[in-house]
């Protein structure tokens, strides 16, 4: 008499998970907390911090004033444009609300960039230009811009090289950081595409794993996005602390 394989039990469906590790209770205020992605825009935020690091001497008012952009333009620009498409964080806040915030933030992030080039001069036009247009791309997700590459480039590099060149930071130096923030941005991708599939598309997660000793170890949800989101949730962290220490080096 043959043996019954027995089937591993299924994890609870994936579609009751939040559908980030950051994302909060939907409702109210905490949809607009849950639409900045916190982790997420202090880790775009770190390279500009690193952008103005590799300066001898950067102007505290122009890192200001690009913390403030670059929050505006990605943090609540681009994300807002984000959910308008399929509502990946499932937020209850209203369309014309995100498209009002998205726009709002935009044009007021371009507004500070259009006074720093008073300041650095019509060069720097063109990375104002590049950034909108950056936004704005990746919010119709034009497959050149929304992919991995494009996503690594646009929200890794540019805010190294475009801090870098307003606060005059050689170029072999900043090439090396912009480098470093495509190669970090593309790590960052590979971690969380599978944990953010599985939290917002998957329906259920079966399986086991067989070990030489004989031991078994379920395959459920949790082992599938669990290793990934941890080191998400601490490479944020490190990479805000490296970025923000090196900055501050030159000011203390």
């Amino acid at each position: 008499m043959s043996a019954t394989k027995v089937e591993p039990p299924e994890s609870p469906a994936p579609a009751s998970l939040a559908p980030a590790f950051y994302a909060a209770r939907n409702g109210g205020w905490r949809d607009y907390w849950t639409l900045l992605h916190p982790p997420y825009t202090v880790w775009h935020l770190s390279y500009v911090l690193l952008g103005a690091a590799l300066s001898p001497a950067p102007d505290p008012r122009i890192v200001a004033g690009a913390l403030v952009a670059f929050g505006l333009a990605v943090g609540v620009g681009a994300h807002a444009f984000d959910e308008l498409r399929g509502r990946p964080l499932r937020t209850q806040i209203p369309s014309p609300v995100l498209v009002a915030l998205g726009t709002a933030a935009l044009l007021i992030a371009v507004a500070l960039g259009l006074v720093a080039s008073t300041m650095l001069g019509p060069l720097f036009l063109l990375f104002v230009i590049g950034g909108a247009a950056i936004v704005v791309l990746y919010a119709f997700e034009v497959p050149l811009v929304h992919s991995d590459v494009g996503f690594a480039l646009g929200w890794g590099a540019f805010p190294v090289v475009t801090t870098a060149f307003a606060t005059g930071a050689h170029p072999v130096p900043t090439a090396l950081a912009a480098l470093a923030g495509t190669l970090l941005s593309l790590a960052q991708r590979r971690l969380s595409t599978r944990a953010r599939s599985i939290r917002r598309r998957a329906v259920g997660v079966s399986g086991e794993i067989v070990y030489s000793d004989g031991s078994h170890e379920a395959i459920d949800t949790r082992s599938l996005i669990g290793a990934p989101e941890g080191a998400l949730s601490i490479l944020w962290l490190a990479l805000f602390a490296v970025a923000l220490a090196v900055l501050l080096t030159h000011w203390l």
